[in-house]
């Protein structure tokens, strides 16, 4: 598994490169984990569950809770155990409280992609910030 940043003024465009589905939302949790990276605090979990009819959608909405728990309880999110089918995602997400900062402004439907290349999955998602 991959992912990488490219720079866009007031923009970052993640990529990830994944052998599975479900690896594409461990490399975007483990992307947002480096940019909001703090002093690690008190060890705190959260349970999430998403719907979605697509997998984009789904790694957007992914992504927006990762930001909304960031800003609204300075949670710091650093591995999690996630479960895909076909209407969502569910997700024990183990991370710490901290003081994060408050970088991403918006996860944008801007040059979004979720799709098989061969054997891998290719995702990409650009966060306003």
């Amino acid at each position: 598994m991959s992912y990488r940043w490219v720079d866009h003024t007031a923009e970052l465009e993640l990529e990830i490169d994944s052998p599975s589905e479900a690896g594409v939302f461990a490399e975007a949790l483990a992307a947002f984990a480096e940019l909001v990276a703090d002093d690690r605090g008190e060890v705190a979990e959260r349970r999430i569950e998403l719907a979605g009819d697509d997998r984009a959608g789904l790694l957007v909405a992914w992504l927006e809770e990762l930001a909304f728990l960031a800003e609204t309880e300075g949670f710091v999110p650093e591995a999690a155990a996630i479960e895909l089918d076909a209407t969502g995602l569910r997700a024990t997400v183990a991370g710490h409280g901290g003081r994060p900062p408050h970088l991403v402004k918006a996860v944008t439907l801007h040059r979004l992609l979720f799709a098989p290349d061969g054997d891998r999955w290719h995702a990409r998602v650009v966060l306003d910030v």
